[in-house]
């Protein structure tokens, strides 16, 4: 039988150091949430409750995480003064089952791991386990104690270390998995009696020594796991530790970065082999690439989905986009939501796309606008084209089909078909229907005044 598992996630503190009206947890790393990071966790572990405690900004964390977290089930408890980690824990108790075993993590600790997580609910067969770290320089954390057979005997403050316990290089990171009938029976005998008069979560590891518990503890396979954030400096830290983990296991997996440090991921990507992301590149959310892509500098590309041997060009915007195989993008294009890219089409320099279809072959490839259109394969839309789709009430539907021609400059007036292998003069208007193989024209005749004289200026 699996023992129920609760989580425990202490989000309660200011973070003054930060110097901002968000709450420390609601500050972004990756472009996502800490707390956010710490839930994605915990949802790949089997949670039966989890239980957020909140402070300062509680209403503006728990409206974002509800929000962001619409199929979770989280219990939200206010620490109302505070009082120091244990009184944290410590007020969860009336909505904590009294059976099972917690996951206490921090909402400021944002990348511990989900192996880590279920490695330390596994190590715990006594009562409790905690995550520990072997590190080169203590100073300044709590160091763990052990006794000569080796067991965990005390967490030792820096204030309270002695010569001989300086010398110890295990530290403790806050994190725990306990049993929920221990900390029933040990929170609300914490003392605040001492100097910070604060209830220390650490107590609990004396108490469950003083009653014989074998303490486990597991180490995390990354130091950044247990890394908290208290300032802009620690958090640009993280975050480029974090995004150096992401580049190095997409380069495991295939990818060529040409600069390492210049990319940024804020989300997830998945790719496939031999693909190539040059300098600046930004992704977004969930974004995928297929095998053979080339992506050159400057691009920002959100959860969106790129084919097969795609060639994007510098410094395009491609959002909520499907980019099919073989497609060249770019440069300066903008592929707006609901974009679909067809094999082997063409989007050239500074073309906005927007809700459309491109067919296969097809080609739009200069200073274009097309929205709300679904168009054929084969078509060419010359440089200047616009599809007029917004009234200034409703967005209409342009179609254009198979193998049509659009010449440059042309503007075609939703809702309007424009019939397979159909010309469109240059210049033209279009606001009725043209027939399949039809030439329409739709523009002035051509005049001409000999001998104008321009204005003055007066």
């Amino acid at each position: 039988m699996t023992t129920p598992l609760s989580v425990i996630i202490l989000a309660a503190g200011k973070g003054t150091r930060m110097q901002s009206a968000k709450p420390k947890v609601l500050q972004t790393l990756a472009g996502k949430s800490l707390l956010g990071h710490v839930l994605d966790t915990c949802q790949k572990l089997t949670i039966d409750e989890t239980i957020i405690v909140h402070g300062f900004g509680g209403e503006q964390v728990k409206s974002e995480i509800t929000n962001q977290y619409t199929q979770s089930s989280i219990t939200w408890v206010a620490q109302t003064e505070q009082l120091g980690t244990g009184h944290a824990v410590k007020v969860t108790l009336s909505d904590l089952p009294t059976s099972g075993q917690s996951l206490i993590l921090y909402g400021d600790v944002p990348l511990v791991s989900g192996q880590t997580l279920a490695a330390l609910k596994t190590a715990n067969t006594d009562g409790m386990s905690m995550l520990t770290l072997t590190v080169d320089n203590p100073f300044g954390l709590g160091r763990i104690k052990r006794d000569q057979a080796g067991n965990i005997e005390a967490i030792v403050e820096q204030k309270d270390v002695s010569n001989d316990e300086q010398n110890i290089k295990e530290i403790n990171s806050g994190i725990y998995c306990v049993d929920n009938a221990l900390l029933h029976k040990y929170l609300p005998e914490l003392s605040n009696n001492n100097a910070q008069q604060e209830y220390y979560l650490t107590d609990i590891v004396k108490m469950a020594v003083a009653d014989g518990i074998t303490i486990a503890a597991i180490e995390p396979e990354h130091t950044f796991e247990i890394e908290g954030v208290n300032n802009r400096q620690q958090l640009a830290s993280l975050e480029r530790t974090w995004q150096r983990k992401l580049v190095a296991d997409l380069q495991e997996a295939g990818v060529q970065f040409a600069d390492p440090t210049r990319v940024d991921i804020r989300g997830t990507l998945t790719a496939g082999q031999d693909v190539f992301i040059d300098v600046g590149v930004v992704f977004e959310g969930n974004c995928t690439l297929g095998d053979n892509v080339y992506i050159e500098a400057g691009c920002v590309i959100k959860n969106s989905q790129l084919g097969n041997a795609c060639h994007i060009k510098p410094y395009c915007v491609i959002d909520r986009a499907e980019v099919g195989a073989g497609v060249d993008v770019g440069p300066f294009a903008h592929l707006r939501p609901e974009t679909v890219l067809s094999d082997n089409s063409k989007v050239g320099n500074f073309v906005e796309i927007k809700k459309s279809t491109i067919g296969q072959g097809s080609k739009v490839n200069h200073l274009s606008y097309v929205g709300d259109a679904t168009v054929g394969a084969g078509v060419n839309i010359g440089a200047g084209v616009i599809t007029c789709n917004y009234d200034g009430a409703n967005k209409s539907q342009t179609i254009i089909e198979d193998n049509a021609f659009i010449g440059s400059n042309a503007s075609l007036v939703a809702p309007v078909t424009i019939g397979e292998t159909a010309t469109v003069a240059a210049g033209s208007v279009i606001t009725k229907n043209v027939d399949a193989k039809a030439l329409a024209f739709g523009r002035a005749r051509q005049t001409q005044k000999d001998d104008f004289q321009r204005p003055t200026k007066k």
